[in-house]
């Protein structure tokens, strides 16, 4: 390995712990979309056990959250606490914890209510942001869902060129469902999101 200065050296720069679909909910036992069992309850527990492991290692400079910490079966009326559940026990890592969004997220709760429980920082509803953890390292966190049929109000421009999106691309009835869609197609469903065009 080089240091930033460009010295070889066996130690890394920095560590950083990384997990994705916690997919908490205070409801029963049961099956994913596709069938698949969950254990809503019990994420938090295995949340617990990887924080706890973060932390013993001492040298994890932050984390990373890719997304979906609650599960889309979780009652709208229990996402507020819910959401809140999941970030305290993310806020026992001894150090910063970068969020991002994920569908079942969006599921639960509008970017506008989401975004501030997530401490992610915003302009004009969008969740990229960057952060670096050491001098000439740069993260750059992607909003997978800037265009999204989910998360945006129904009449928010950004939702609106998803819905026109998915009627050009995907002809089925119901827009979740990747029936006759081949290849890269697969990925124009109403539970994806796309990142926004720049010039």
């Amino acid at each position: 390995m080089v240091s930033v200065a460009g010295v070889a050296t066996t130690q890394p720069l920095f560590s950083f712990g990384l997990i994705s679909d916690v997919q908490y909910a205070d409801i029963p036992d049961g099956r994913s979309f596709l069938g698949v069992p969950r254990y809503y309850r019990h994420s938090i527990l295995v949340l617990q056990r990887a924080v706890k492991e973060w932390n013993s290692h001492q040298k994890h400079k932050f984390v990373i959250n890719l997304g979906d910490i609650v599960d889309g079966f979780c009652p709208k009326d229990q996402s507020i606490n819910a959401v809140k559940k999941v970030v305290d026990e993310f806020e026992m890592f001894r150090g910063p914890v970068y969020n991002m969004i994920g569908n079942h997220c969006l599921y639960n709760l509008p970017r506008s209510t989401l975004l501030p429980l997530l401490k992610i920082p915003t302009l004009d509803g969008c969740a990229y942001y960057d952060f670096s953890p050491v001098p000439e390292y740069r993260f750059v966190v992607l909003d997978s869902y800037d265009i999204s049929a989910i998360g945006w109000p129904q009449d928010h421009p950004k939702t609106l060129e998803a819905l026109k999106l998915l009627r050009e691309k995907n002809p089925n009835e119901d827009k979740n469902s990747p029936n006759n869609l081949k290849g890269l197609e697969r990925k124009f469903l109403m539970f994806n999101g796309v990142l926004e065009r720049t010039d």
